[in-house]
């Protein structure tokens, strides 16, 4: 009778030490990453989408603009070349090089509305505007997954590094940190402003 009650007090205080071990929030924090991660890149293919409609539009305004289309057209191209997948989350070299490749985006697309800014007819055009309030919305929707796949990698970061989770990922899970996506180092530059 001993030894069963002995085993039945083994085995609760086993069941009561596993429970807040943190194995499954640790896998389930790690899904939402990956889910976050999912949405940037549903943001970014959506920015990628529109891209050809909006170029199409200029082009029919600008015709002699070229080099700047295909500046756009080519930094298009190489920004979806660029995958990422959930496993290169803790690269911080593959996730650096998604980033310049959508920074270079960025700044052909800027460089796009500038030569738009040349033409007031072509800023007139329904079709125009309506793709260049799909593109601010699209760009708003990139930058909200970029925050919260930051939240989501926070909270995954902290859970493996925090007691008694640490413990769990040490011997069972082994996962590793998430990287942020942080500022284009472009972006840091102060613009400036001349009249």
């Amino acid at each position: 009778m001993r030894k069963v009650a002995l085993v039945l007090t083994l085995f609760f205080s086993a069941i009561i030490a596993l429970s807040g071990c943190g194995y499954n929030t640790m896998q389930q924090q790690e899904e939402r990453v990956f889910k976050a991660w999912g949405d940037v890149e549903a943001a970014l293919q959506r920015r990628a989408d529109l891209i050809p409609n909006l170029v199409e539009t200029v082009k029919g305004y600008a015709s002699h603009e070229r080099e700047t289309f295909e500046a756009v057209i080519n930094a298009r191209s190489k920004a979806t070349s660029v995958k990422l997948s959930a496993d290169d989350l803790s690269d911080s070299v593959a996730l650096q090089r998604l980033q310049q490749s959508q920074g270079e985006l960025s700044s052909a697309l800027s460089r796009l509305l500038v030569v738009v800014e040349q033409y007031p007819d072509l800023k007139a055009n329904e079709n125009f505007k309506d793709l260049q309030n799909q593109l601010e919305g699209t760009e708003n929707r990139i930058n909200v997954a970029r925050q919260r796949y930051n939240e989501a990698a926070e909270n995954f970061n902290s859970s493996i590094r925090s007691f008694p989770y640490n413990l769990t990922n040490s011997l069972l899970l082994h996962l590793k940190r998430k990287e942020y996506i942080k500022a284009d180092e472009a972006t840091k530059a102060v613009p400036k402003v001349k009249f």
